[in-house]
């Protein structure tokens, strides 16, 4: 088995994994951005006498985004309802729906920053079996060759828990940017549910007493 070619391979597969999480870190904040911005300006638009999408302002309409959405999705929902248990339900079902979207793609990140630095250990590991190998079919001629072999061994360690230590602010930044979007997004379907109209059905109906029955 070719050590330094797993060696190799595990800094390459770090590297991959590095770029990824970068990918997945600027994608998530640019989304981020753009959903908090949202929900911040479609909160004072709401109110009790907005029944649709359609009575917000158009600059707040014209694109689409997750909050908008969300807020589209209460209001037409909210036209057939009996009762205010069944719009805690639709709210609810609504959140749980968009909350999916917002979380995707986190689990790589998370991945990374766990599996980085065992990916680290496992290419020090091989550098180091690579490096002894060596000495014990040619001997110690230059011992500075054994500490190049070394220190280039340990540098996986070294990448690993950086690609780490990176990973697990971006990740602290996106979690708390996360928990920012989801409280606009709750306060965005109480908002849209306020003035909600009830349908009224037949067990909910008035009942006349001392009216005479029809046959």
């Amino acid at each position: 088995m070719n050590m330094n070619l797993l060696h190799d391979i595990t800094f390459y597969v770090m590297y991959g994994a590095a770029a990824l999480a970068a990918f997945v870190v600027v994608e998530r904040c640019i989304f981020f951005s753009y959903s908090l911005r949202k929900a911040r300006q479609l909160l004072p638009a709401i109110n009790a006498r907005v029944r649709s999408v359609d009575d917000l302002p158009k600059a707040l309409t014209e694109r689409d985004s997750l909050p908008l959405q969300l807020v589209s999705q209460i209001y037409d929902g909210r036209r057939h309802l009996h009762s205010h248990q069944e719009l805690e339900d639709l709210a609810q079902a609504i959140y749980i729906s968009m909350r999916g979207r917002l979380s995707h793609s986190l689990w790589i990140l998370e991945a990374v920053v766990a599996g980085a630095p065992l990916l680290g250990l496992l290419g020090t590991i091989m550098g180091i079996i690579d490096t002894f190998k060596a000495l014990a079919e040619a001997g110690v001629s230059d011992p500075g060759e054994v500490s190049r072999g070394i220190g280039t061994a340990l540098y996986a360690t070294a990448l690993g828990i950086a690609i780490a230590l990176v990973g697990m602010v971006f990740n602290s930044h996106l979690q708390d940017r996360l928990e920012l979007i989801n409280d606009n997004l709750k306060m965005l379907l109480l908002r849209a549910g306020l003035g909600t109209q009830y349908v009224a059905t037949a067990a909910s109906a008035p009942v006349h007493v001392g009216q005479p029955r029809t046959a």
